[in-house]
């Protein structure tokens, strides 16, 4: 078993509970780690999975979808991943941070990890 991490993947998104969010959008930073199954390491790429497809699958769902929570977002991106193979894929964990929240105080970030 190994892991494969994209980190610090940046994404302009159009995910919040206010019609402001919806509308206007925001940064997001994603940090995505998958668990691989390896019973053989081979030097090819159909013996793991290609992150350029996990990455694209993240740019996707970030894109196509308006959703009030990041937590939907968070279970879509991690459903979505493991789709891609899910007999080499044994788990994922995702987090994801709204960089501008419409709240009053002083924080760097919202960040929200999920795990499937």
């Amino acid at each position: 078993m190994y892991k494969i991490r994209i980190n610090n993947m940046k994404f302009y998104g159009h995910i919040g509970v206010y019609q402001e969010e919806k509308k206007l959008g925001q940064k997001l930073e994603v940090d995505l780690e998958v668990q691989i199954k390896s019973e053989k390491l081979a030097d090819e790429l159909t013996e793991t999975i290609d992150y350029g497809k996990i990455y694209k699958v993240v740019s996707q769902t970030i894109q196509e979808n308006k959703v009030d929570l990041i937590e939907s977002l968070a279970s879509m991106i991690l459903k979505k991943v493991k789709q891609l193979d899910s007999n080499k894929i044994l788990a994922s964990k995702i987090k994801i941070r709204k960089l501008a929240v419409p709240i009053e105080g002083i924080f760097d970030n919202v960040e929200i990890e999920m795990e499937l």
